[in-house]
């Protein structure tokens, strides 16, 4: 389905928004709003919206993508913390494509905190999502939402090649892990800073991810693979042996698991790949859920 080019919105139109509602923007939240309707229109096409999708949207801010994804998708559910911005994001909708409104949700509330959504479930997650929270976002939405097939997310460019970083990249890290327990990972693009109102001083990143038909084959849980991914990292400088020294209750304990697992003691975290982890983590200490 083509994107109508007078639903969406432009600098004016952006502005107009923000000073009827009162809004400025703030560094505390990351809010840097989308005034380019050709980058919508990308990323809504590299997100692979579908007409069966129902897409969850996380920091609709004023609706600059939301517009895009309405067109695209056959239903909006938008998730918005800011009381002022969730109270206007439905009159916008309302407004600018009158006959898609009932195909529109907004939820007002954290992200951090969501557990649930309205029905039907999410098939795709699509959003800009602010710089200090966009990893535990991701991570929250991949874990509580199952339903969710796949997803794309625009990141500060630093935070999109932590996300897609392979094993032995400088850059691989815990985020990096933790979104490979859910997904298959990968940079989609970058995206200018002369975009967003008001400009970023950094420029930002499409990540796109396919959900994994399954998490990695472990008798172990999520949180106990995590644990040790936490544990490895917290000291990346040092071997396996010594960073998991804590976790595992000594040096001698660590290296055991870590040889039981089938990984070197002297590799170093950022070797190892998420189903490693997880082999680690099976020969580690159980803790409770």
């Amino acid at each position: 389905m083509s994107i109508r080019s007078d639903a969406l919105l432009g600098p004016a139109e952006i502005r107009d928004l923000a000073a009827a509602l009162g809004v400025r923007p703030t560094k505390q939240r990351g809010q840097n709003f989308v005034i380019d309707a050709n980058t919508v229109r990308r990323i809504v096409r590299t997100a692979d919206v579908r007409p069966d999708d129902t897409v969850v949207e996380v920091g609709p801010g004023l609706g600059s993508l939301t517009l895009g994804l309405l067109e695209a998708a056959d239903r909006v559910t938008a998730v918005e913390v800011d009381d002022t911005l969730a109270a206007g994001l439905p009159a916008t909708v309302r407004a600018r494509m009158p006959e898609r409104a009932d195909r529109f949700t907004l939820v007002h509330t954290d992200a951090l905190t969501l557990r649930e959504l309205p029905a039907p479930a999410p098939t795709a997650l699509v959003a800009n999502l602010p710089y200090n929270v966009a990893v535990p976002v991701l991570l929250h939405m991949l874990e509580t939402f199952p339903s969710l097939e796949r997803a794309l997310v625009m990141v500060q460019s630093e935070v999109a090649d932590r996300l897609a970083a392979p094993p032995g990249s400088k850059v691989y890290g815990v985020p990096s892990v933790k979104a490979n327990w859910y997904a298959r990972v990968k940079r989609a693009g970058a995206v200018g800073r002369s975009v967003f109102w008001p400009a970023p001083n950094v420029d930002s990143g499409l990540v796109s991810l396919a959900r994994r038909p399954e998490p990695p084959a472990t008798t172990a849980g999520r949180r106990e693979v995590f644990a040790v991914v936490d544990a490895a990292f917290a000291q990346r400088r040092k071997t396996l042996r010594a960073a998991l020294a804590g976790w595992a209750g000594s040096a001698a304990a660590a290296e055991a698991a870590l040889t039981a697992a089938g990984v070197d003691p002297r590799a170093r975290g950022e070797a190892l790949t998420v189903e490693e982890f997880a082999r680690i983590a099976e020969h580690g200490p159980r803790r409770p859920a």
